[in-house]
């Protein structure tokens, strides 16, 4: 009988009772069975809608000598040993997994979602363990303590997005606001799956990871251009705007004025955000190229969600005005 690490770690988990094996038995036999080369990769959430995971498990590609689903991402290319979407442990097992990591040091800690910091923490409860509610900003302060690096996936957990909005009750801030630990933030509303495997593998292969003024790489969300006043061809990073392929119909005026008339049109009087995003969405969405799997693509304007400031407070849908 062939049975793969996923299935056993799956069956343990919940024959624990039965068998004997306690939490943290749980938690040594699942690094056991890890690859033993490289560091863990803890994924956390916070305060989000679980959209970055489920853009990460959608994840497909065809490229030439990419893993073509998540699957082989997972079990190829990262040891992600905790994520509570997809892992069979519950309870107090998740606890168990946390201690032990944070005891041993050698994993790269991935969050998601923003850090609710009201009624002290409380908005959000990550886990139960030893019979004491963990919230969930205690428990990212204590783990980016004792992490090798920290990887914000999300506009949520890098900026604070869309729960940290308008009048933010829960208080929710970025993990680097509240950690004070310095960050790789792979912003989007979802992030691009391509984008997180892409950062935590640098980490794991020890290449420097080279970050903009906020903290995403620049090999992610900028790309240089030639221009500058009077055509002089200094080197500048470029916007969604400048790479579109509805660029001409900006320029000649071409411009849609209702969603049911979008096919070939510019979007900027429908909200494009475009003009003002950095970020490399028209290379490549979930891991298919030139298929058109952005949001340009299928006819729906830029939200700048990898922005710092989205939300904002402007519609989605009229002309954005920016620093408004």
């Amino acid at each position: 009988m062939n049975l793969s690490r996923r299935r056993f770690i799956e069956y343990c988990g919940v024959v624990a009772g039965a068998i004997g094996l306690t939490p943290g038995d749980l938690a040594g036999l699942n690094e056991a069975l890890a690859n033993p080369n490289a560091p863990e990769v803890i994924w956390m959430h916070g305060s989000s809608c679980t959209g970055c995971s489920v853009s990460l498990l959608n994840r497909i590609s065809n490229a030439v000598g990419e893993p073509p689903t998540v699957v082989e991402v997972l079990t190829g290319a990262i040891n992600l040993t905790h994520h509570q979407t997809l892992m069979s442990f519950a309870g107090e097992s998740c606890g168990a997994v946390l201690e032990h990591a944070a005891k041993k040091g050698n994993y790269i800690l991935v969050v998601e979602g923003g850090v609710p910091t009201a009624f002290n923490g409380h908005c959000c409860i990550a886990y139960s363990y030893k019979g004491q509610e963990v919230t969930f900003a205690d428990a990212v302060a204590e783990m980016a303590q004792h992490a090798i690096a920290v990887v914000c996936v999300g506009t949520c957990s890098s900026f604070g997005g869309i729960p940290g909005a308008g009048s933010n009750p829960s208080g929710v801030v970025s993990v680097a606001a509240h950690t004070g630990a310095s960050t790789i933030n792979i912003s989007g509303c979802p992030s691009n799956p391509d984008w997180v495997v892409w950062a935590i593998v640098q980490l794991l292969t020890g290449a420097t990871v080279v970050l903009d003024n906020d903290s995403r790489p620049v090999a992610l969300y900028q790309q240089t251009g030639t221009g500058g006043g009077g055509g002089g061809g200094s080197t500048v990073w470029e916007k969604i705007h400048q790479s579109c392929p509805r660029k001409t119909a900006y320029n000649t005026g071409n411009k849609a004025a209702d969603f049911d008339e979008t096919v070939g049109k510019c979007l900027v009087d429908l909200g494009c955000r475009g003009q003002w995003t950095n970020a490399k969405c028209d290379s490549c969405w979930n891991g298919i190229a030139e298929e058109a799997n952005w949001c340009i693509g299928v006819n729906s304007p830029c939200i700048g969600c990898v922005e710092p400031d989205f939300p904002g407070t402007q519609s989605f849908f009229k002309p954005y005005i920016s620093g408004s």
